[in-house]
């Protein structure tokens, strides 16, 4: 747009410039100076597109499809849960332990005993509640 706005101005010096009598001569002259820069613009502007749409094309033939045809690996098999009986066997014996260890007068006993019958009481609990959610 530039471009064409700097021809214009430079044809309105040249044909402001030209001195002669005949006024008609001078406007045809102006106009065909006129239509031969804008036919000049039209062209360089169609060579500019006609190598962009070749550009394009050259960049399109580069990409690289690539093409995975592998089976996707096999999935981990999920982590086996903690059964309940087995839950309530632990948490039985934290339980049993501890509360051996502050009745006793012996702690270290008193803590193998609780904790022996917390984690059996807890493994009974936790059977009965999983044999209770497959019904």
């Amino acid at each position: 747009m530039k471009k064409v706005l700097l021809i214009f101005a430079t044809v309105a010096v040249i044909v402001s410039c030209k001195n002669t009598d005949k006024q008609g001569v001078v406007v045809d002259e102006a106009r065909q100076v006129t239509i031969d820069s804008m036919k000049t613009v039209a062209q360089k502007q169609y060579i500019i597109d006609s190598m962009n749409t070749v550009y394009k094309a050259q960049e399109k033939q580069k990409e690289v499809v690539i093409v995975n045809n592998q089976q996707p690996a096999a999935a981990a098999p999920a982590r086996k849960k903690w059964s309940g009986a087995a839950k309530g066997a632990v948490i039985g014996a934290g339980v049993g332990a501890i509360t051996g260890a502050a009745i006793s007068k012996k702690k270290g006993e008193g803590a193998i005993i609780g904790g022996l019958a917390g984690a059996g009481l807890g493994a009974g609990t936790g059977a009965i509640i999983d044999d209770s959610k497959k019904k």
